[in-house]
């Protein structure tokens, strides 16, 4: 991975750190402050503190692929420490889901002149959900790949032995 691909990527991971921390200041100001416009149409506080639940879920994802990059650029992501960050983005991306799935519940029985809203919001959470798989398949790959690292390791160490 070169210098120029990780220097955009963390531009990009801390650009969205710094705006989804400075959202869920407002929000929780606007909660702890009384200072919310609610007028009854939808329950915007259970809304508002899901939303920081979820902008959570996608910081702890930020960070982890922060680690991960650091950990490609000293080239030691093929290891056993690159699966607890991965693991933790899994976590994560589940949680969203969930999270996700809140806001549809919370969300439905203002549509039941429209569920197709409904529908449509719970076909996002299974996509969140999809994500979540995708990373999974992709911890698989990275296991193989430091099973067969491994596998290597030996045998070079048998070969420096038998030469």
């Amino acid at each position: 991975m070169g210098k120029l691909t990780v220097r955009a990527l963390r531009a990009v991971l801390l650009v969205g750190l710094v705006g989804t921390v400075s959202v869920q200041a407002l929000m929780v100001w606007t909660l702890v402050s009384g200072s919310d416009p609610e007028d009854g149409s939808l329950p915007l506080t259970p809304l508002r503190v899901i939303t920081i639940l979820g902008i959570g879920a996608v910081q702890v994802i930020g960070v982890c692929v922060w680690r991960l990059v650091t950990m490609v650029r000293r080239g030691t992501v093929f290891s056993h420490a690159a699966f607890r960050y991965v693991d933790v983005i899994i976590g994560a991306i589940v949680a969203a889901a969930l999270v996700w799935f809140a806001v549809t519940a919370l969300n439905a029985p203002g549509q039941r002149d429209d569920p197709g809203v409904t529908v449509i919001m719970a076909g996002v959470g299974l996509a969140i959900l999809g994500v979540a798989l995708i990373v999974l398949v992709l911890r698989t790959l990275l296991a193989q790949a430091v099973a067969r690292d491994v596998e290597a390791a030996q045998m070079q160490a048998e070969l420096d032995e038998v030469i």
